[in-house]
C-alpha cells in the first residue's frame, strides 16, 4: 500500500472520528441542559417510595424528552424548558428540592399532599424567582415562613396550608402586588397578620395569630417605668440621628442636583450607547443594529432611526413604565407614531429572546397591541409596538384625571 493510500485512509478515519464527536455532543447539548439537570437533581434529592416518578428516565437526552415526564409541563411541545411542575399526591419524601433553581423558567410548582418535611430554604426567591403559583399544602414543612418569599414579585397564589410552620408571618408579603390567594390554615403561626389588600386569605386554626380581620386582636405591650426611661434614651439618640441624617441629606441633595445638570434628559445610557464604535458604524450602514420587523406597515429601521424618533430616548418621550421596562413615544419622519419599549435586564440569552420574540410576533388578536418588531444592540433590547392614542385598558378604567367621567358599568362589562 503506497503512502498516498495510507494518507487517504487516515483522512477518512479523521472525518469519521470528528462526525462521531459532533453527534455525541449534539445528543447531549441539544436540549435545554439546565432544565434537564434540574429535574435530575430534583429526583436525586428526594425519596420516591411509591415509584411515582417512574417516567423520569434521563437516558434519553433529546430535546423535549423531559416534557413527557409525569407532572412536567413545558413552555412549548418539544422544547426542554419547564413551565410547571405538578407533583401533588405522589407520596414523595424529603426536604424542599433546592435543585429546582436550575429550572430557570419555572412559573408553577405544586408539591402539595406529599410527605416533605423540614424548613424551607431562606433563599426561596433565588430558587424560584419567576414563580406565580406555589403549592406546598398538606406536608410536614416546619420552621418560619421565609421572608425572601416577599421578593417573588410574580407570585399570584401562595398555599402553605396544613403544615407545621411556626413564628410570625413576614409582613413584607403584603407588598406582593400580584398576590390573589394566601392560605396558611392549620399551622402553628403566631403574631400579627400582614395588612393585605384585595387578597383572599385563610388563617384558620392558627390560634396565635391576631389583628386584621381576625377576632383575636393584638394586645398592646405593657408599659412600665423602665420602658419609659429606655424610650426616652432611645428618643434622644433618634433625635440626634435624625438631625445628622437631615443635614447629610440636604448636602447630598445639593450635590446630586448639581451632578444631574450634566444629564438633564436622564438618558445617560443612551448617550453611552451612541458613543460606541458599533453605533457610529450604524450611521453609515442600515444593516447594523437592525429592527427585525414582523409587519410591512412600517419601513425598515435600525437603532439609529429609533434614537432619532425618540429624541435619544429622552425623558420627555416617556409615556409609561412597567416591571418589564420603559415605554417611549417615537415619531418617524413621515409622522407615523410608534411605541419603543426599552426592556429591563433579563437573564435570558439572545437565542431565547429571539425565540420568544418570534412567537410573540406571530400572535395576532384584535384586543392585543401588535408587536411590530424588535432590536438588539449590545446589552440593550428594544420592542417596537403600534402607538395607541387612547392609552391602555387600565387608563380607561382608572383615569388619572379626577375630573374625568368614569366609564359606565355596562361598557366595562362589555370590555
Amino acid at each position: 500500500m503506497d503512502k498516498k493510500s495510507v494518507g487517504f485512509e487516515l483522512e477518512i478515519c479523521g472525518w469519521i472520528w470528528w462526525l462521531m464527536l459532533v453527534m455525541l455532543y449534539g445528543s447531549l447539548c441539544y436540549g435545554t441542559v439546565t432544565d434537564f439537570y434540574c429535574l435530575k437533581e430534583v429526583k436525586d434529592s428526594i425519596r420516591d417510595p411509591l415509584n411515582s416518578l417512574y417516567t423520569w428516565n434521563f437516558t434519553n437526552t433529546t430535546e423535549g424528552s423531559i416534557c413527557n415526564f409525569l407532572g412536567v409541563e413545558c413552555w412549548h411541545p418539544g422544547e426542554s424548558k419547564v413551565l410547571n411542575l405538578k407533583l401533588s399526591g405522589m407520596g414523595l419524601e424529603g426536604h424542599f428540592p433546592v435543585g429546582i433553581k436550575n429550572c430557570s423558567s419555572l412559573t408553577g410548582l405544586d408539591l402539595s399532599d406529599n410527605n416533605f418535611s423540614g424548613a424551607l430554604p431562606s433563599n426561596m426567591a433565588e430558587l424560584i424567582p419567576y414563580i406565580t403559583s406555589l403549592g406546598l399544602s398538606s406536608n410536614f414543612f416546619s420552621g418560619p415562613i421565609p421572608a425572601s418569599l416577599s421578593n417573588c414579585t410574580f407570585l399570584n397564589v401562595l398555599n402553605l396550608e396544613d403544615n407545621e410552620f411556626s413564628g410570625q408571618i413576614p409582613q413584607d408579603l403584603a407588598g406582593l402586588s400580584r398576590l390573589k390567594t394566601f392560605n396558611v390554615a392549620n399551622n402553628n403561626l403566631s403574631g400579627p397578620v400582614p395588612f393585605f389588600s384585595n387578597v383572599s386569605v385563610n388563617y384558620t386554626d392558627n390560634p396565635g395569630l391576631c389583628g386584621g380581620s381576625l377576632a383575636n386582636k393584638c394586645k398592646a405591650p405593657k408599659k412600665n417605668i423602665q420602658i419609659g426611661v429606655v424610650g426616652a434614651a432611645v428618643g434622644a439618640v433618634v433625635l440626634v440621628v435624625i438631625v445628622s441624617v437631615g443635614l447629610s441629606f440636604y448636602f447630598t441633595r445639593v450635590a446630586v442636583a448639581k451632578k444631574k445638570q450634566d444629564d438633564i434628559e436622564g438618558n445617560r445610557w443612551a448617550k453611552s450607547l451612541k458613543a460606541t464604535k458599533a453605533f457610529k458604524a450604524s450611521l453609515f450602514s442600515s444593516s447594523k443594529f437592525p429592527v427585525s420587523m414582523f409587519e410591512n406597515t412600517v419601513s425598515k429601521m435600525n437603532l439609529k432611526d429609533l434614537m432619532k424618533a425618540t429624541n435619544s430616548f429622552s425623558n420627555s418621550n416617556i409615556i409609561g413604565s412597567a416591571s418589564t421596562g420603559t415605554m417611549y413615544k417615537a415619531i418617524l419622519p413621515d409622522g407615523t407614531l410608534l411605541v419603543v419599549q426599552r426592556l429591563q435586564a433579563s437573564p435570558r440569552s439572545e437565542k431565547e429572546f429571539l425565540f420568544e420574540m418570534n412567537t410573540l410576533g406571530s400572535v395576532k388578536h384584535k384586543n392585543l397591541v401588535p408587536l411590530l418588531g424588535h432590536c438588539i444592540a449590545k446589552k440593550e433590547r428594544f420592542l417596537v409596538y403600534k402607538y395607541m392614542a387612547n392609552g391602555n385598558l387600565f387608563d380607561q378604567l382608572h383615569p388619572s384625571d379626577p375630573e374625568a367621567k368614569l366609564m359606565e358599568w355596562p361598557l366595562r362589562l362589555k370590555m
